[in-house]
């Protein structure tokens, strides 16, 4: 099992739900054992490989991805600010495969020119500010409206990151759609908890029409657990597991 010590340094707040930033860092160590296996959001800023799942190079923090806009847009980003970067040279490149899972014009020298740049802080906040910029802030931006709490605006960011930001089915505007179908937000007079039930049912039947996501465990060994222990403000200690594997923040 890991598990993350939090310090009482670490008990001080800076703000409601997840612009709390230590409420944030859960968040991020959440998100991390779900898309990395690891609670070390922070190591992830390296990472890069194609799994399968038809988007082409999965990398970084938030899991930006080749087959989709994120990658190119944090590239462009990064680019931007430091034109000299080691990866300014594959932008064209990102840019003619987006939308697929190819590799043209990126292999093979693409995945060390990645984890170089995760060397340097520019790259590093490059990607913070794109993971904010992307889906932590719209995620819990929409979350406040609709009248939720913490717990609430991780499920939306969780599902934002997996899902994407756009309004198709399985988007995670098509799922909020999905889930107003059946239960009022908050907002609009409904119960916090039924609502967030129906979301995660949203949330389970947009996973298991892709088979890269079929496993549904990082909602119903994770947030349905919290939301099952009325844990709404996501109050450490927890518990959870992800793919069979078991995490704690206590």
């Amino acid at each position: 099992m890991l598990t993350l010590q939090r310090t009482a340094a670490d008990g001080a707040s800076a703000g409601t739900g997840l612009d709390d930033p230590d409420k944030k860092d859960i968040a991020m160590r959440l998100v991390s054992s779900a898309e990395n296996s690891s609670l070390d959001w922070k190591a992830q800023y390296k990472y890069i490989e194609d799994i399968g799942d038809g988007r082409g190079y999965t990398a970084g923090i938030i899991g930006f991805c080749s087959g989709t806009s994120d990658m190119p847009a944090l590239l462009e980003l990064y680019t931007k600010r430091d034109p000299g970067n080691v990866l300014a040279a594959y932008l064209p490149a990102l840019l003619s495969v987006d939308g697929t899972d190819s590799h043209q014009g990126l292999d093979p020298g693409f995945p060390a020119a990645w984890r170089s740049a995760a060397k340097t802080a520019a790259f590093r906040k490059a990607q913070r500010d794109e993971r904010d910029r992307v889906y932590f802030d719209p995620a819990v931006e929409r979350a406040m409206k609709d009248g939720v709490g913490t717990l609430g605006q991780f499920v939306y960011y969780d599902a934002m990151v997996m899902h994407g930001p756009g309004t198709d089915a399985l988007s995670f505007g098509g799922i909020r759609k999905r889930a107003l179908k059946h239960a009022d937000s908050p907002a609009d007079g409904g119960d916090e908890t039924t609502y967030l039930h129906a979301f995660l049912d949203a949330r389970v039947w947009a996973m298991k029409q892709a088979a890269a996501h079929s496993d549904v465990s990082r909602v119903e060994t994770a947030q349905r657990v919290f939301l099952d222990a009325g844990n709404l403000d996501l109050d450490t200690p927890l518990k959870w597991k992800v793919y069979g594997d078991s995490y704690q923040i206590v």
